[in-house]
């Protein structure tokens, strides 16, 4: 089992910047891979960012160049540093985990990018 608690959202003006955090109930270098998902209101969920325990990353086309997903073996933590951000980008993002072929997924945390 893995525990996944999201935190960072917020609410952010147009061009401004976001660090969300996952922080994880056991070794992110135990799980095969974790990923941002995101869903805004009367969308269906879609992948933002992934990475993988030997540190490869994948981004959503929407998002590279914008976003960067990092983690952190000594906290259990996945990061998502998000940059540009724009009205597009609200949403509430969720955590996700990979391992032993099961998914487990976080609460979400609000983003409102607005003015």
């Amino acid at each position: 089992q893995v525990q996944l608690v999201e935190s960072g959202g917020g609410l952010v003006q147009p061009g401004g910047s976001l660090r969300l955090s996952c922080a994880a109930s056991r070794s992110i270098l135990a799980i095969t891979y974790m990923g941002w998902y995101r869903q805004a209101p009367g969308k269906q969920r879609e992948l933002v960012a992934t990475i993988t325990n030997s540190g490869n990353t994948g981004y959503a086309d929407s998002v590279k160049g914008r976003v960067t997903i990092s983690g952190d073996g000594a906290k259990n933590t996945v990061y998502l540093q998000m940059n540009s951000l724009q009205p597009e980008d609200t949403a509430e993002y969720y955590c996700k985990a990979r391992s032993l072929g099961v998914d487990y997924w976080g609460k979400g945390t609000l983003v409102t990018v607005s003015s």
